[in-house]
């Protein structure tokens, strides 16, 4: 099956927009992921650096990759029921051990459970429209899910919005000494986030997936549309992304993030906003795609793109070494931690381009080849 270019420079934007919302995860308590007054009070320049990514990141490139392993699933179809299987099986146990033995905030068991489940809407809806209703319909019940948990939820935070002095201690201490320790802290993080999948954010999930196969089945996400359709779609989804967004990021500002709303109802536009912001990104590759080709950047970030599971083990494994075992973890403000990103990106550049140069995939690609090969048999032609 022959690789569409655009599509792994928009996996390889994904993949490094997404350190752009982890480093917090990695360089903060777990609180601050997304609340910039988590120690009660915020600086300016904190403020500022949360209202940027937030606005331009925060769950967009998760929307946009998401999006990305819908549509590659479409693509996937042709391989049969057991190979498709034993892939996403195999995901779901590198994500499991992933989150077990190196950080709490891994992605791929959740995209491996819904794409168990997704692949197969997939392959059984018929109408493309449909399949695309469907999608939209399941990111909508997602949004829902999360009215009612604010409609259920207190006014008083917990320790998960504002944590005590003990608790960031604590957090502090098995996050940098590892050991078993961390490891049962990250086994409650996990089954905590596994119920988040199970009652509000698979749905979200899943909608994503659904309309990048739809995407992808009609052409779109293989670049078949006009460079005037793409271009045009791109200035009406952000437009509309920023006037939903925008008033969310104001009024938690106002509100100096408290608990309530700011913790469930203000974090609503962010929903209905990324999956509109995630396509119009990638709408903006492909209708400047001309543009972007010759560039030897674009060769770069879409070398990234095809090792993306890859690059993506390798940014964990920079920044628990950054900041669990050198103790950089809660010593940088969020300036400072986007700072860090630049290098990450370098060394994932780097290793990309040198790998590609010997070999066809990247090194967790090959294995995770050989092992899908192993349980699901040769693909169907």
């Amino acid at each position: 099956m022959p690789r569409i270019q655009t599509l792994d420079f928009i996996r390889g934007i994904a993949i490094l927009g997404i350190l752009l919302l982890n480093i917090n995860a990695f360089g903060l308590p777990g609180a601050a992921y997304l609340n910039p007054a988590w120690q009660g009070s915020v600086t300016a320049r904190d403020a500022w650096s949360w209202a940027l990514v937030d606005f331009f990141a925060q769950l967009k490139f998760l929307a946009l990759f998401a999006l990305l392993f819908g549509g590659g699933l479409q693509l996937l179809l042709s391989r049969g029921k057991s190979w498709l299987q034993a892939r996403l099986s195999w995901l779901v146990l590198f994500g499991f051990l992933h989150c077990l033995l190196f950080w709490e905030g891994d992605i791929l068991l959740d995209y491996g459970l819904i794409g168990l489940v997704a692949w197969r809407m997939i392959r059984d809806v018929a109408s493309t429209r449909q399949l695309f209703n469907t999608g939209v319909t399941l990111y909508a019940l997602g949004c829902g899910v999360l009215v009612i948990f604010g409609l259920l939820s207190g006014h008083q935070p917990n320790n998960s919005w504002l944590p005590g002095a003990a608790d960031i201690q604590y957090e502090t201490f098995w996050r940098t000494h590892g050991g078993w320790q961390a490891m049962r802290n990250r086994l409650d993080l996990l089954s905590s986030g596994l119920l988040s999948l199970a009652a509000q954010y698979g749905w979200q999930l899943a909608g994503m997936m659904l309309i990048g196969g739809a995407l992808m089945r009609s052409g779109w996400l293989q670049g078949r549309w006009s460079l005037a359709h793409y271009r045009r779609a791109a200035l009406i989804l952000l437009l509309a992304a920023a006037a939903i967004e925008i008033p969310g990021i104001c009024l938690q500002w106002r509100a100096g993030w408290a608990f309530y709303p700011s913790a469930f109802w203000l974090q609503l536009p962010r929903e209905l906003s990324a999956p509109l912001q995630a396509t119009g990104y990638a709408a903006l590759c492909f209708g400047f795609w001309p543009v972007l080709a010759p560039l030897k950047i674009t060769r770069a970030v879409s070398s990234v793109g095809r090792m993306a599971l890859s690059n993506y083990l390798l940014q964990t494994l920079l920044c628990t070494t950054l900041f669990n075992h050198f103790g950089w973890f809660n010593q940088l403000d969020r300036l400072q931690l986007l700072a860090v990103v630049p290098a990450i990106w370098l060394c994932n550049i780097l290793f990309s381009l040198l790998w590609l140069r010997y070999f066809r995939q990247g090194p967790v690609e090959h294995i995770w080849r050989i092992l899908t090969r192993f349980g699901g048999g040769e693909p169907q032609r």
